[in-house]
């Protein structure tokens, strides 16, 4: 399993999950729920106490990935697989530009 914070604008948003069975599970943080209930990442997230499950990375995460030949370098250097996307993601998107960051959660790769 593989964690990570997602930050919107430096504050704690939120907790992405990659389970061990390839599920991604993305849920707002209690605080930012009660301080910021209209302030969500994505369109297709509002802010709620709802856990958001898919069978792939959600499109909006998969949006802060590089592509092109930004992703043959990130691959590269890191020795990441270009199909290993929730590890291209806690790899390159700790200082995204825009409002949204990753941070991993050290110490829970498996």
């Amino acid at each position: 399993m593989r964690r990570a914070e997602i930050y919107y604008k430096d504050i704690l948003a939120g907790i992405l999950t990659e389970t061990n069975d390839g599920e991604y599970i993305f849920q707002y943080d209690k605080a930012y729920i009660t301080k910021y209930p209209k302030q969500f990442i994505t369109f297709t997230m509002p802010v709620n106490d709802v856990k958001y499950i898919e069978k792939r990375l959600f499109s909006f995460f998969e949006g802060l990935i590089p592509e092109g030949w930004l992703l043959d370098i990130a691959s590269k250097n890191w020795k990441i697989n270009r199909s290993d996307r929730m590890g291209l993601l806690l790899a390159c998107c700790v200082n995204c530009i825009g409002a949204v960051s990753v941070k991993p959660i050290v110490g829970e790769d498996e």
